[in-house]
């Protein structure tokens, strides 16, 4: 299912980052002592939060003087094409989340456009993503304006040639983002509620699947992300958040992202995401959407 360029980086240490969590000693408070559910679930590309946005809480359940970890497989497969997903994080002292992710895009239908338009016969695009997320203030639960985080990803590809072709003017990137989360007891016919709010800058297409930046725009432009969600019991979680894109190519329309998801969190070593995702248009082929799937394990 996830399939790795022997080139990767994220490809080589990721594996290396699962085994250092397993074997991790036991100062790591076993799965750490925050509030069941509240460390989110690894995105797309590798921060904690939902499927699709970046949240301002950090992954596992680390609290202070803790050390927390998470290992995730995700797979998101639309009309046109297939994105497998593997990732780890590490979360120290709730104060500093690291992050990698690696990405593979089986281009499918896109694979004869190529070909038949540009003279490619590339069949898949592979990206790496380096995170940082720092925790500034406050807390999800218990602090009235809630827990707000800064980070970063630097997204790099491992192949240039189709963006390059497509009129991408980068092969690499970094997305920058501010992210306020917070926990409303009670807020809707008893349950809980978990609402965020995401601002990025980014150069990205296609959340730098297809390169960074573009013939009609270069430069960064900040784009609004949300998400929420209600806690049905602590263990089922049911929410949507939205993603908006830029506009860089002239080769293609960028259109939002946007999807529906149920988290089962059985344990608080396991949780389990399904989504319904929009993506709209992507490199010329329209309406792409279907499901997605993904495991977390946390240590």
């Amino acid at each position: 299912m996830i399939r790795f360029s022997n080139k990767s980086g994220a490809a080589r240490f990721a594996p290396l980052l699962a085994m250092g969590l397993l074997a991790a000693p036991v100062a790591m408070a076993g799965v750490g002592s925050r509030i069941w559910a509240t460390g989110g679930v690894t995105t797309i590309e590798g921060s904690a939060g939902g499927g699709l946005v970046p949240w301002a809480l950090l992954g596992s359940y680390a609290s202070d003087e803790e050390w927390g970890g998470t290992v995730a497989l995700s797979r998101a497969e639309v009309d046109d094409y297939t994105l497998s997903v593997t990732g780890a994080g590490l979360n120290w002292n709730n104060r500093v989340e690291v992050s990698i992710a690696h990405q593979t895009l089986d281009l499918d239908s896109l694979v004869f456009t190529l070909k038949n338009g540009f003279g490619l016969e590339q069949d898949e695009l592979n990206q790496d993503i380096f995170g940082v997320k720092v925790r500034l203030a406050g807390d999800a639960l218990y602090s009235p304006w809630g827990q707000w985080s800064a980070g970063v990803q630097h997204k790099r590809q491992r192949d240039f040639t189709v963006s390059q072709a497509i009129g991408a003017r980068d092969d690499s990137g970094t997305d920058v983002y501010f992210s306020g989360s917070k926990v409303i007891f009670a807020a809707v016919l008893g349950r809980n509620l978990l609402v965020n709010a995401t601002v990025r800058g980014t150069r990205a297409n296609q959340g730098g699947l297809l390169g960074f930046g573009g013939d009609l725009n270069n430069g960064y432009e900040f784009m609004a992300e949300a998400g929420a969600g209600v806690f049905i019991n602590r263990q089922w979680l049911i929410g949507a958040e939205y993603r908006q894109k830029p506009d860089n190519l002239s080769f293609a329309r960028e259109d939002d992202w946007w999807d529906v998801f149920i988290a089962w969190v059985p344990d608080r070593r396991l949780a389990v995401t399904a989504a319904f995702v929009n993506l709209g248009d992507v490199a010329t082929l329209k309406d792409q959407q279907g499901v997605y799937l993904s495991l977390q394990g946390s240590f």
